[in-house]
């Protein structure tokens, strides 16, 4: 009797993939009064993200595509990141006109 092969001790489990729509609902919370409607400003985000600053993403062809472990990357980049950078904002003093 022929004797099995045994089964690669590293076997690679394939990642889910999500589209550009997907990826925006899960990464990005849904409005709780109107939870139906499509969240097309975080689509273009993600696009903007992959286009121009190199987020972590995946080309099938011609399609977008991220893995659970890219958007685990894209929010990683994003957490506890400040509103604004750089000194608070001072009053300018006010000029006295000469008479």
């Amino acid at each position: 009797m022929p004797t099995r092969s045994p089964r690669p001790a590293s076997v690679t489990k394939l990642e889910n993939f999500y589209t550009v729509k997907q990826a925006a609902k899960k990464l990005i919370p849904v409005d709780a009064e109107d939870p139906s409607e499509d969240n097309e400003s975080g689509e273009r985000w993600l696009r903007d993200g992959v286009n121009h600053k190199g987020w972590p993403h995946h080309r099938f062809g011609r399609r977008l595509m991220f893995s659970d472990s890219d958007l685990a990357q894209i929010a990683a980049m994003h957490r506890n990141v400040p509103t604004r950078a750089g000194r608070p904002r001072t009053r300018k003093p006010a000029h006295a006109t000469a008479a």
